[in-house]
């Protein structure tokens, strides 16, 4: 029987429709509620049943905005603001520093770190305070990792200051002779003694060794003991322990921020030997996924430091929106630099041997059983391949689409694909490439 309805009158339609209308939110439409719960907490944060409950409350507002955070950016200055006078307040009681820090955990959490932290202040007037505050806090507290996280990720931003850190120390001499600890050394230990910690401290940490590791008057000065200590740390661990796999895992997490964050000319005497230590190592056969994870994102990094930064010329140009269009055009994508020109450009480029380990290496993740290692791995073959010559990054092309044997497994298989997606994505999957993935 033939149906009486249209597709466009289908109620399913209809519900579907709206459903969307539901989930697509147009702002930030709690914010008055917001400001009262935030302004609320000198008075709750005493008990623990109504911290627990305003907690909930707040989490359950800011999850709703998961999918659309940016709708909060309007609106996050006056809440960070707002829970930072608590923290700043010489009256507040500590139960109310650790709460206000858990809401801005939260915060942290929905809009992502790195957006959120630009938020946080970052004058010279705020290092000492924002350093002491974290050098009296116990990382064994479980009860209270949010507030440790964020102060990590505020002492990050304070390490931004333009100014050598030197000037900052006064008189280190104290009044009975012993000598003070340098600001520069009280920053570093405590960046190091959270490397070693279990909670998500260790990941913040290690954005706080990657701007601190990189500012011109530390990396003068401490830059090669740091590299020297996480090499020691990597070799002298192994991942039967949980103690040893976190160890490896802050070791290895931030080392891969360091060579993210860090200038080429300053890191590429050392990449070398952390590559050997890397291969020695073999954390490909890890049982520990996240460190399997963190050996594929240093490499990549590892590899990135030994190319020099350019932008491939022979690169694919999208200059169309149209399949078709861009098709019909004979040799198009590659017309804007002709062949001779990007000879030239290649000529004198020599690719240092390490770049064939670190395509081995990356390719060998793409075949990993987790699918976050095998993106990592997919990622990484696209940036390294974007600095490579054409007939180089050919070869690579290669050897993702023998991902796709009947010999391999379905992870490889899809290992290929997300590597295939990536270089299309950048532009490096040439048109005389498209048959062979098809």
């Amino acid at each position: 029987m033939a149906s009486s309805e249209t597709d466009s009158g289908c109620p399913g339609v209809e519900e579907g429709e709206s459903f969307v209308k539901l989930c697509v939110l147009e702002g930030f439409s709690e914010s008055s509620e917001t400001k009262a719960l935030i302004a609320s907490l000198p008075e709750v944060h005493g008990d623990m049943v109504t911290s627990e409950r305003a907690t909930e409350k707040f989490l359950v507002t800011m999850d709703r905005y998961q999918e659309q955070p940016h709708l909060l950016d309007p609106h996050l200055e006056w809440m960070v603001n707002m829970m930072l006078e608590f923290v700043r307040s010489d009256t507040s009681p500590p139960s109310l520093v650790h709460l206000s820090f858990k809401f801005l955990y939260i915060i942290c959490k929905v809009r992502g770190y790195k957006i959120f932290m630009q938020l946080l202040p970052h004058e010279v007037a705020d290092v000492h305070p924002v350093l002491d505050l974290l050098s009296r806090q116990d990382p064994k507290d479980t009860e209270t990792w949010e507030t440790r996280y964020m102060l990590l990720l505020w002492l990050s931003m304070t390490c931004l200051i333009p100014f050598d850190l030197c000037r900052l120390d006064g008189h280190l001499d104290s009044d009975g002779g012993k000598a003070k600890e340098s600001t520069m050394d009280r920053i570093l230990a405590i960046a190091k003694s959270y490397l070693l910690v279990s909670d998500s401290s260790r990941d913040a940490a290690c954005v706080l060794i990657s701007k601190f590791m990189t500012r011109p008057d530390v990396k003068m000065k401490r830059l090669g003991d740091f590299l020297d200590y996480s090499l020691t740390t990597i070799t002298q661990t192994n991942d039967l322990s949980p103690l040893d796999i976190g160890m490896l895992d802050g070791a290895l997490q931030s080392l891969g921020k360091l060579f993210k964050h860090g200038k080429r000319d300053d890191l590429l005497q050392y990449a070398p030997t952390i590559m050997q230590c890397l291969e020695k190592k073999h954390l490909s056969e890890s049982s520990q996924a996240k460190l399997r994870k963190q050996g594929v994102k240093l490499t990549q990094r590892l590899g990135l430091t030994f190319l020099k930064p350019r932008l491939a010329a022979w690169r694919y140009q999208r200059g169309n929106r149209s399949l078709a269009a861009n098709l019909s055009a004979s040799q198009s994508a590659t017309a804007a630099t002709p062949e001779v020109e990007i000879q030239e450009l290649e000529e004198d480029y020599d690719i240092p041997e390490e770049v064939e380990t670190v395509i081995e290496y990356l390719l060998v993740g793409l075949k990993d059983k987790e699918t976050i290692v095998r993106w990592s791995a997919a990622k990484g073959i696209g940036r390294v391949t974007g600095r490579l010559p054409k007939e180089l990054a050919d070869e690579v092309v290669g050897s993702v689409l023998d991902c796709f044997s009947f010999q391999e497994t379905d992870n490889a298989w899809h290992g290929g694909c997300l590597a295939l997606a990536e270089l299309g994505r950048r532009g490096l999957l040439l048109p005389s490439r498209l048959t062979d993935g098809m």
